[in-house]
Protein backbone atom coordinates (compact mmCIF):
# COMPACT_ATOMS: atom_id res chain seq x y z
CA UNK A 1 0.00 0.00 0.00
CA UNK A 2 1.15 3.21 -0.81
CA UNK A 3 2.27 6.54 1.34
CA UNK A 4 -0.14 8.37 2.26
CA UNK A 5 0.18 11.82 0.45
CA UNK A 6 0.01 15.32 2.64
CA UNK A 7 0.54 17.60 0.21
CA UNK A 8 -2.65 19.15 1.09
CA UNK A 9 -1.94 19.89 4.75
CA UNK A 10 1.45 20.97 3.73
CA UNK A 11 0.09 23.80 1.27
CA UNK A 12 -2.62 24.66 3.59
CA UNK A 13 0.01 24.77 6.15
CA UNK A 14 2.22 27.13 3.51
CA UNK A 15 -0.52 29.31 2.43
CA UNK A 16 -1.30 30.46 6.20
CA UNK A 17 2.61 31.01 6.79
CA UNK A 18 3.43 33.08 3.79
CA UNK A 19 -0.52 34.91 3.52
CA UNK A 20 0.26 36.16 7.95
CA UNK A 21 3.96 37.37 7.11
CA UNK A 22 3.08 39.07 3.90
CA UNK A 23 -0.38 39.07 2.33
CA UNK A 24 -3.01 37.50 0.66
CA UNK A 25 -2.62 39.64 -2.69
CA UNK A 26 1.39 39.41 -2.40
CA UNK A 27 1.19 35.81 -2.16
CA UNK A 28 1.32 33.84 -5.27
CA UNK A 29 0.18 29.88 -5.59
CA UNK A 30 3.80 29.57 -6.79
CA UNK A 31 5.42 30.89 -3.82
CA UNK A 32 2.56 28.86 -1.91
CA UNK A 33 3.71 25.89 -3.73
CA UNK A 34 7.64 26.43 -3.26
CA UNK A 35 7.21 26.88 0.87
CA UNK A 36 4.94 23.61 0.70
CA UNK A 37 7.72 21.58 -1.58
CA UNK A 38 4.83 20.51 -3.67
CA UNK A 39 4.44 20.62 -7.69
CA UNK A 40 2.25 23.06 -8.88
CA UNK A 41 -0.14 19.97 -10.69
CA UNK A 42 -0.54 18.48 -7.55
CA UNK A 43 -1.82 21.91 -5.63
CA UNK A 44 -4.94 22.20 -9.03
CA UNK A 45 -5.41 18.50 -7.70
CA UNK A 46 -6.28 19.47 -4.00
CA UNK A 47 -7.71 23.17 -4.71
CA UNK A 48 -9.50 24.89 -7.10
CA UNK A 49 -7.75 28.11 -7.07
CA UNK A 50 -5.75 30.22 -4.23
CA UNK A 51 -9.33 31.35 -2.25
CA UNK A 52 -10.11 27.82 -2.54
CA UNK A 53 -6.74 27.22 -0.41
CA UNK A 54 -7.25 30.20 1.69
CA UNK A 55 -11.11 28.97 3.06
CA UNK A 56 -9.91 25.24 4.05
CA UNK A 57 -6.64 26.50 5.20
CA UNK A 58 -8.56 28.94 7.54
CA UNK A 59 -11.35 26.56 8.74
CA UNK A 60 -8.06 24.19 9.29
CA UNK A 61 -6.83 27.24 11.92
CA UNK A 62 -10.19 27.33 13.40
CA UNK A 63 -10.50 23.40 13.69
CA UNK A 64 -6.88 22.15 14.94
CA UNK A 65 -6.01 25.20 16.41
CA UNK A 66 -8.37 28.09 17.44
CA UNK A 67 -11.15 26.18 18.76
CA UNK A 68 -9.22 23.73 21.25
CA UNK A 69 -7.62 26.88 22.25
CA UNK A 70 -11.21 28.94 23.18
CA UNK A 71 -12.71 25.80 24.21
CA UNK A 72 -10.24 25.92 27.33
CA UNK A 73 -9.71 29.66 27.61
CA UNK A 74 -13.37 29.61 27.87
CA UNK A 75 -14.25 26.24 30.08
CA UNK A 76 -17.66 26.66 31.88
CA UNK A 77 -15.55 25.66 35.18
CA UNK A 78 -13.53 29.31 34.79
CA UNK A 79 -15.09 32.18 36.21
CA UNK A 80 -16.46 34.38 33.03
CA UNK A 81 -15.14 37.49 33.96
CA UNK A 82 -11.86 35.87 34.23
CA UNK A 83 -11.91 33.94 30.94
CA UNK A 84 -12.61 37.38 29.15
CA UNK A 85 -9.26 38.34 31.24
CA UNK A 86 -7.27 35.31 30.34
CA UNK A 87 -8.38 35.72 26.45
CA UNK A 88 -6.64 39.06 26.82
CA UNK A 89 -3.56 38.42 28.44
CA UNK A 90 -3.26 35.61 26.17
CA UNK A 91 -2.82 37.80 23.15
CA UNK A 92 0.22 39.85 23.95
CA UNK A 93 2.11 36.41 24.61
CA UNK A 94 0.80 35.72 21.24
CA UNK A 95 2.24 38.19 19.66
CA UNK A 96 5.35 38.28 21.34
CA UNK A 97 5.92 35.29 20.71
CA UNK A 98 5.58 35.44 16.74
CA UNK A 99 7.80 39.14 16.44
CA UNK A 100 10.21 37.37 18.36
CA UNK A 101 10.55 34.68 15.31
CA UNK A 102 9.76 37.21 12.70
CA UNK A 103 10.68 40.41 14.27
CA UNK A 104 7.05 41.54 12.72
CA UNK A 105 3.45 41.97 14.76
CA UNK A 106 1.70 39.88 11.89
CA UNK A 107 -1.67 40.63 13.55
CA UNK A 108 -4.59 38.74 13.29
CA UNK A 109 -4.25 36.16 10.25
CA UNK A 110 -8.22 36.03 9.42
CA UNK A 111 -8.95 39.54 9.98
CA UNK A 112 -5.88 40.64 7.67
CA UNK A 113 -7.07 38.77 4.85
CA UNK A 114 -10.89 39.68 5.71
CA UNK A 115 -9.84 43.12 6.01
CA UNK A 116 -7.82 42.61 2.74
CA UNK A 117 -10.30 40.79 0.56
CA UNK A 118 -13.36 41.35 2.05
CA UNK A 119 -14.96 43.21 -1.50
CA UNK A 120 -12.71 40.85 -3.73
CA UNK A 121 -13.04 37.31 -2.43
CA UNK A 122 -16.28 36.43 -2.02
CA UNK A 123 -15.96 32.92 -0.34
CA UNK A 124 -12.43 33.87 1.55
CA UNK A 125 -14.64 37.33 3.42
CA UNK A 126 -17.37 34.59 4.31
CA UNK A 127 -15.36 32.34 5.83
CA UNK A 128 -13.73 35.09 7.42
CA UNK A 129 -17.15 36.30 8.87
CA UNK A 130 -18.17 33.08 10.03
CA UNK A 131 -14.53 32.26 12.07
CA UNK A 132 -15.17 35.66 13.56
CA UNK A 133 -18.20 35.12 14.67
CA UNK A 134 -17.55 31.62 15.87
CA UNK A 135 -15.03 34.05 18.64
CA UNK A 136 -17.72 36.05 19.42
CA UNK A 137 -20.04 33.91 20.96
CA UNK A 138 -17.75 32.76 23.50
CA UNK A 139 -17.23 36.26 24.28
CA UNK A 140 -20.74 36.71 24.38
CA UNK A 141 -21.34 33.51 26.28
CA UNK A 142 -19.04 34.68 29.01
CA UNK A 143 -20.31 37.88 29.15
CA UNK A 144 -24.27 36.77 29.83
CA UNK A 145 -22.69 34.37 32.94
CA UNK A 146 -20.74 37.54 33.84
CA UNK A 147 -23.79 39.74 34.12
CA UNK A 148 -25.66 37.45 35.80
CA UNK A 149 -23.73 37.20 38.72
CA UNK A 150 -23.12 40.93 38.54
CA UNK A 151 -19.36 41.24 37.67
CA UNK A 152 -20.64 43.26 34.54
CA UNK A 153 -23.05 45.73 34.23
CA UNK A 154 -26.32 44.71 32.69
CA UNK A 155 -26.79 45.55 29.38
CA UNK A 156 -26.99 44.07 25.49
CA UNK A 157 -24.46 40.79 25.35
CA UNK A 158 -24.56 41.15 21.93
CA UNK A 159 -23.67 44.56 21.67
CA UNK A 160 -20.89 44.28 24.59
CA UNK A 161 -19.60 41.66 23.30
CA UNK A 162 -19.27 43.05 19.37
CA UNK A 163 -17.34 46.23 21.75
CA UNK A 164 -15.04 43.66 23.04
CA UNK A 165 -14.23 42.07 19.96
CA UNK A 166 -13.72 45.23 18.09
CA UNK A 167 -11.19 46.59 20.84
CA UNK A 168 -9.10 43.74 20.65
CA UNK A 169 -8.92 44.12 16.78
CA UNK A 170 -8.11 47.86 17.21
CA UNK A 171 -5.44 46.82 19.85
CA UNK A 172 -3.85 44.15 17.87
CA UNK A 173 -4.39 47.10 14.50
CA UNK A 174 -2.34 49.35 16.21
CA UNK A 175 0.21 46.41 17.36
CA UNK A 176 0.65 45.87 14.00
CA UNK A 177 0.99 49.53 12.76
CA UNK A 178 3.36 50.35 15.00
CA UNK A 179 5.37 47.02 14.59
CA UNK A 180 5.33 47.17 18.62
CA UNK A 181 3.54 43.96 20.32
CA UNK A 182 4.19 45.67 23.83
CA UNK A 183 1.14 47.25 23.35
CA UNK A 184 -0.94 44.46 23.80
CA UNK A 185 0.50 44.59 26.94
CA UNK A 186 -2.00 45.79 29.44
CA UNK A 187 -5.47 45.35 27.72
CA UNK A 188 -6.86 44.36 30.79
CA UNK A 189 -8.21 47.61 32.13
CA UNK A 190 -9.27 49.23 29.38
CA UNK A 191 -11.44 46.34 28.56
CA UNK A 192 -12.73 45.75 32.02
CA UNK A 193 -13.63 50.14 31.87
CA UNK A 194 -15.55 48.55 28.23
CA UNK A 195 -17.47 45.82 29.85
CA UNK A 196 -18.40 47.87 32.56
CA UNK A 197 -16.76 45.20 34.72
CA UNK A 198 -16.43 45.17 38.75
CA UNK A 199 -12.82 44.21 39.53
CA UNK A 200 -10.24 44.85 41.76
CA UNK A 201 -7.12 47.00 40.51
CA UNK A 202 -4.61 44.10 41.29
CA UNK A 203 -6.58 41.97 38.84
CA UNK A 204 -6.81 44.60 36.09
CA UNK A 205 -3.44 44.94 36.64
CA UNK A 206 -2.47 41.39 36.32
CA UNK A 207 0.89 40.60 34.10
CA UNK A 208 0.02 38.40 31.11
CA UNK A 209 -0.54 34.78 31.81
CA UNK A 210 1.69 31.98 29.74
CA UNK A 211 -0.23 29.52 28.28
Amino acid sequence: MGRTSDADERLMAAALDLIWEESYGGVTIDDICKRADVKKGSFYYFFESKAHLTVAALERLWRDDWKPKMDACFSPEVDPLERLLTYLDGIHLKHATSFARTGKVLGCPACSVGSEVCTQEIDVSAKVREIVGRKRRYFESAIREAMAQGTIAQGDPVAKALAFACFIEGAVSQARILNDPEVLKSLRGPALALLEAKQSPAAAAAPAVTR
